[in-house]
């Protein structure tokens, strides 16, 4: 469970939204010198635009119907949904990650261009991120959009992390093509 502390007020930049913490600076810069070289894996980018083509046609009641059935299967701990995302191939790439930067991660999920989770290290509580401001602030504000989130204490650890969202573009369409969500632990800065 996830405390959040209150934190000084949004600043609107150019290009980005973020949470002025103390450290916001540290974190945009591992977003721009390191984040970004495997956000923009062809892995992350392949698995996005095959599940944008696949959910084209979606209606918002269907993506409340499968967000649904995400949420009961947190819930009782059984999901195909949920196992399936869990073992795809970006899934699989994404644990890679965070098991490469092995205690400054401590989640990371990609969404479509609707929000609904693409890829995951971790379980997330829902799979429509859609109506969050890590979506919201990130996909519909273009190219080089950014958010940080407010620093969380993890009660269970009693670490401190802090979400860092921003959107992904096709390098060879130039569109925004979905989000990614970074939860970084302060302590591994």
């Amino acid at each position: 469970m996830m405390i959040k502390i209150a934190l000084p007020a949004l600043l609107a930049c150019t290009s980005a939204l973020a949470i002025s913490h103390e450290f916001s600076e540290p974190m945009e810069d591992h977003l721009k010198n390191e984040a970004m070289g495997w956000i923009n894996n062809s892995a992350v980018i392949n698995a996005i635009n095959t599940q944008n083509m696949k959910h084209a046609g979606l209606t918002n009641a269907a993506i409340l119907e499968l967000d649904g059935k995400w949420r009961s299967g947190v819930n009782s701990g059984n999901s195909m949904l949920i196992d399936s995302l869990l073992s795809n191939e970006l899934s699989q790439y994404l644990k890679g990650v965070k098991d490469e930067y092995a205690g400054l991660y401590t989640e990371i999920f990609v969404m479509d261009n609707k929000g609904l989770n693409v890829g995951q290290s971790d379980i997330t509580s829902d799979y429509w991120q859609g109506d969050e401001g890590k979506w919201q602030n990130t996909f519909s504000k273009g190219a080089n959009a950014f958010e940080i989130g407010d620093l969380e204490e993890d009660e269970s650890t009693g670490e401190f992390q802090s979400q860092l969202s921003t959107s992904i573009v096709d390098p060879a369409t130039g569109k925004v093509i979905g989000a990614v969500t970074i939860g970084i632990a302060i302590d591994g800065l």
